[in-house]
Order: C-alpha cells, then structure tokens, then sequence
C-alpha cells in the first residue's frame, strides 16, 4: 500500500497446463488486495501477461515478474517472510505481530513483507526461511483463499479503498449489473 514497506507474493511452484489459472489468480489477489508486486517461480509467462494486461487496463502500480530461481529471492529478501500453509501458527493469533513488523509498531521502521504461496509441496527449507508460517483455517483449501485472508487482515480492510492509478476503465460498483466504464467518462 502507498506510504508503507513493500509486500510482495512469491508464488512458489508452477506446473504448465495445470497452474496457469491459479497462478494467475494467486497474482490477481496480490494486486486487487493491496501486495506491491508478484514474483512467480518457473514458466508462468501467460500468468505474467495476464496479470500485466489487467494492470494496464484497470490500474495500479503493481508489478509482476518471472524468477527462475524462488529459493534465492526467499533467500535474499531484506525484510520479513510469511509462509502461508494450512500448517502454520492460526492467522487470528500471529496477525498483530505481522501487523506490526511490517508498520513499525512501537516507533520502530516497519520490514518488507514477503509472502509466500506454494502450489505442489513445499519443501522444509520454506518452512525454516520463514519467519512466520501462517495457516489460514489449518484445513485444505486455495491458496488463493489463504492469500486473500492473509492479506485483508495484514491491512486491516484498507486495501479495499485502494486508489488505483493509470486505469483506462473502472468497475461501477452497483446492487445489479456489470457495468465497466471508461475512467474519462468520469
């Protein structure tokens, strides 16, 4: 979000043909939710196109990229990291802490936060690099989901009011229809 550290998505993992919809999605919430960038791992280049096509047409800033290498930026990330695993600490217990680490509670300079998605296992190295592993219900579901949750009480809901910056249409928010319209119609 504007004004605060970095929070980047490192998307560990992609198998083409059957990632390519989560992985984008796993970008997608990224962005709509407030993250500054996506980092996705492998041969996820539609994903990036998709994500990047999105961005152009309904605002940002957001960036997306490739890494061939996952573990050097979980490695070399100068901040906090935030595994997100259904086998980590509950969410509602380790969000404060989070929360702070990354706003600088108590008069302190708030960290990076890098979180990190898997999509097939995750090997151990993940679970020791970070320095929270955080389970959003501690039972099966999307990454997608646990990204969502995670990132809504990271900021508290102020994602939700996000300005979004360089967008050509916008989404006209009503009780019925879809409506997208030009952003100079405005």
């Amino acid at each position: 979000m504007q004004g605060e550290p970095e929070v980047a998505v490192l998307r560990l993992g992609h198998r083409p043909g059957r990632d390519e919809r989560m992985t984008t999605h796993v970008g997608l919430t990224a962005r709509a939710l407030g993250a500054d960038r996506a980092v996705l791992a492998g041969d996820a280049s539609k994903s990036v196109d998709t994500i990047a096509d999105i961005t152009d047409r309904f605002g940002g800033p957001f960036a997306v990229e490739l890494t061939e290498s996952p573990r050097r930026v979980l490695r070399e990330w100068d901040g906090k990291v935030v595994h997100l695993t259904m086998y980590g600490e509950r969410v509602q217990d380790v969000e404060g802490a989070i929360r702070r680490a990354h706003r600088g509670g108590d008069g302190g300079v708030g960290e990076p936060i890098l979180t990190v998605v898997g999509s097939q296992k995750v090997s151990f190295d993940v679970y020791e690099a970070a320095d929270w592993n955080v389970g959003v219900t501690n039972q099966p579901h999307s990454e997608v989901a646990g990204l969502a949750v995670f990132l809504d009480r990271l900021f508290d809901g102020r994602e939700l009011d996000r300005e979004w910056v360089g967008a050509d249409r916008r989404v006209v928010p009503e009780e019925t229809g879809k409506t997208v319209v030009p952003t100079d119609e405005e």
